[in-house]
């Protein structure tokens, strides 16, 4: 059991430096912090990363049976959808859904760019409550 408390206080350290590094707004960091969870837990330590960031946007609102709103989603960029289906999935609790958009913005060369819009959103989701 101490193991499954591990992996996820390391996801959790994980989160927090991508965290950290967008709100520095320095971007190849975040794209480093991430890359950096690759080489150690693979793509399913990234997954668990981005998972965890969709529910810091989310926050403390229950997941289930969420209808999100996202008006004008369809003409936005790739990276934008992505992030908004991704954090439905989250707040749906649908990670069957989050595994298969992680999974395709990966064949499609652009896990990276949804990956750094999914922790600027994060972030920019902190400041708003903070504000």
């Amino acid at each position: 059991m101490p193991h499954v408390t591990d992996e996820a206080q390391q996801t959790l350290d994980d989160a927090t430096a991508v965290l950290r590094s967008a709100l520095a707004g320095d971007g190849d960091a975040v794209v480093g912090a991430f890359d950096a969870v690759v080489d150690r837990a693979g793509l399913a330590g990234a997954y668990g990363v981005a998972w965890c960031l969709a529910g810091t946007m989310v926050g403390d609102v229950t997941p289930g049976a969420c209808a999100l709103d996202f008006p004008g989603i369809d003409q936005a960029d790739y990276d934008t959808r992505w992030v908004a289906r991704f954090v439905s999935a989250y707040a749906n609790h649908d990670a069957d859904t989050g595994e298969a958009l992680f999974g395709a913005a990966m064949a499609d060369g652009l896990l990276p760019d949804c990956l750094l819009t999914l922790a600027g959103s994060t972030v920019a989701t902190l400041r708003s409550r903070a504000g």
